[in-house]
């Protein structure tokens, strides 16, 4: 059966994120945080769905006694669109392939409105169902219960190019060299003063093992120290460039931290890799020391 991308709010407030259960958690100002790589399964995310799929979450709905006083915000659903879009690209999905079978709400694929009947019907009770699970029923407070199927026309649109155009890559204006365990190591200084170096001469500089996986393309370090921090500046598809995972090797794929792929190899930000990996840092000038942790 073909892959599904599964598409659900947390019940949160709009910072939560957590990791373990959802691949992707998108925070009240559209910030996308990548938590697990897409290529592995997670197990609860979507009651006897979670193989050969992937979730993506909203952070709202956390209101209490009403979950309508933090609803969905316009920047979440475009960003929960846009990245449903890009992951349907990285399969190889056109726009015709987007159908409930293969793109669906939590509300929708609880009350198996699919076709399929994997479980009892827990989804909204209009539906039939219990009314346990009715993410996205809805896409704001009285709206119609077709927010699965707004969701999809919008994800087809993005892979029709009916969108504005594609953001400009960021640019690197300028070569230097800051020192990292008492050697140069080679940068490039972006458009908003951000350095930048090739992820894989810092994985080499702190003796981390490393493997280039470029189907997926993504980073699998091997370090059993440390603990994402799950920024809220982290890369973002805005930057203009193809992103690119550094993950953990773990069943579960923890992802460390966003790069960029620019001309076919991957860079990070040389600040965000050091916070990440527990690495000391100084400032005038910018070093990197030893690591003292993760």
């Amino acid at each position: 059966m073909a892959a599904t991308i599964y598409l659900h709010w947390a019940a949160t407030p709009y910072s939560w994120v957590r990791s373990g259960l959802y691949h992707s958690i998108i925070s009240g100002s559209g910030v996308v945080h990548r938590l697990h790589s897409y290529a592995v399964d997670l197990p609860a995310h979507t009651w006897r769905r979670n193989s050969n799929s992937i979730a993506l979450s909203c952070a709202c709905m956390g209101g209490r006694p009403d979950p309508w006083s933090i609803p969905p915000t316009p920047a979440q659903l475009e960003a929960l669109c846009q990245e449903a879009a890009a992951v349907a690209r990285s399969w190889g999905w056109d726009a015709e392939a987007i159908t409930i079978q293969r793109l669906m709400s939590h509300a929708e694929a609880a009350a198996n409105r699919d076709g399929r009947q994997p479980h009892d019907n827990y989804g909204p009770v209009i539906w039939g169902g219990t009314g346990e699970r009715w993410d996205l029923l809805q896409l704001e407070k009285g709206g119609p219960p077709t927010g699965g199927e707004q969701l999809r026309q919008r994800v087809r649109q993005i892979l029709r190019g009916d969108q504005s155009p594609a953001p400009q890559p960021l640019l690197f204006l300028q070569a230097s060299t800051i020192e990292a365990r008492g050697e140069p190591l080679a940068t490039q200084l972006d458009e908003h003063g951000s350095s930048w170096t090739l992820a894989a001469d810092l994985l080499d500089r702190y003796g981390l093992p490393f493997e280039w996986d470029a189907t997926r393309r993504r980073i699998l370090v091997g370090a059993l120290d440390v603990v994402p921090l799950y920024r809220e500046d982290g890369v973002q598809a805005s930057v203009g460039w193809p992103l690119v995972e550094l993950t953990l090797q773990q069943a579960l794929a923890p992802v460390i931290l966003t790069g960029i792929l620019r001309e076919g190899r991957a860079w990070c930000r040389v600040l965000e890799f050091a916070e990440e990996f527990g690495i000391s840092a100084q400032f005038e000038p910018f070093a990197l020391g030893e690591r003292r942790g993760g």
